[in-house]
């Protein structure tokens, strides 16, 4: 029989990540456009690579439901973007989960939660 690590909570891979250096985050903006940390560049999907992507479920509870996607953009710089899914997502409407499902993605073996 073997033993299963457990599963690394969502904080523990954002430490984790923090200390390789990837502390900027993606996120959508009011408008709609996605922009690192408060910059005023605008990416499009084709602008961003994913990495990475870490799930995470709440023990009890859907609404602890999480993604987190690893990204880079066009220039190296790399960042997060997390999201809660399920009934209680951080974007309402379809327009962040579209943008999500037209990024490339190219799993970076160095990111995987073992080497973490």
């Amino acid at each position: 029989m073997s033993e299963f690590e457990p599963m690394k909570t969502l904080s523990e891979v954002l430490t984790k990540l923090r200390e390789r250096g990837i502390d900027s985050e993606f996120r959508m903006n009011e408008k709609g456009e996605m922009v690192l940390d408060k910059e005023s560049t605008v990416y499009t999907p084709k602008d961003l690579l994913i990495l990475r992507s870490y799930r995470f479920e709440g023990d009890s509870n859907p609404d602890d439901n999480a993604v987190l996607y690893v990204a880079q953009e066009r220039g190296g710089r790399r960042g997060i973007i997390l999201d809660s899914y399920g009934a209680e997502s951080n974007y309402p409407g379809e327009d962040f989960d579209n943008f999500l499902r037209e990024i490339r993605s190219e799993e970076d073996e160095s990111l995987n939660l073992d080497a973490l």
